[in-house]
């Protein structure tokens, strides 16, 4: 069976550790406890790993994240891979910093990569890992908030969270979406 993980954030030394690059922290990770490298491909940069009967894909969009949706539609349909059968990872300012929630499928809540994402595929109905980057910002600072790098604090403890999300992604390739939800949510 062929599964996908996306890792939303956006390409370039400049955005490497901004909280809106969460979801390419959390690839990345899971990518070095597998031992493989991500290539540079269409869209994406794409690397793959075999985990017991699985193909186990994860992109990391290079159309940055307000047009995320393309890659994610493209490697969906170029891997022959049902959309219930990937999991979009994502950062969360309604979450406090370092909380996860798994969802089957969901609203965008005004995230841009999410609008992208419902919008190229013409639906809601996929499975996402919300990452909690918090919301200390001031009245119209999110922007600046999300492309921010984590602060002190945030980085002392981001391994951890790294750790757990790629705990949760396993659980997935394990038992799928309500499984992982049962035991992490």
């Amino acid at each position: 069976m062929k599964l996908l993980l996306v890792g939303l954030g956006n390409i370039g030394a400049t955005y490497l550790y901004t909280r809106h690059n969460v979801g390419f922290l959390v690839v990345d990770y899971l990518a070095a406890q597998q031992k493989v490298a991500f290539q540079t491909d269409r869209l994406a940069a794409m690397a793959y790993f075999a985990y017991k009967h699985h193909q186990v894909y994860m992109i990391k969009p290079t159309t940055y994240m307000n047009d995320s949706g393309k890659a994610f539609r493209y490697w969906l349909h170029h891997l022959k891979i049902p959309i219930e059968q990937s999991l979009t990872i994502v950062d969360d300012i309604a979450l406090p910093f370092g909380t996860m929630r798994l969802r089957a499928k969901g609203s965008d809540a005004g995230h841009n990569g999410l609008k992208s994402i419902a919008y190229a595929l013409a639906s809601d109905g996929y499975p996402r890992l919300r990452m909690g980057i918090g919301n200390d910002f001031p009245k119209g600072g999110l922007s600046n908030f999300v492309l921010e790098n984590f602060n002190t604090k945030e980085l002392q403890a981001l391994n951890n969270h790294l750790d757990r999300a790629t705990q949760i992604l396993m659980a997935w390739l394990n038992g799928g979406i309500m499984h992982a939800m049962n035991q992490f949510n």
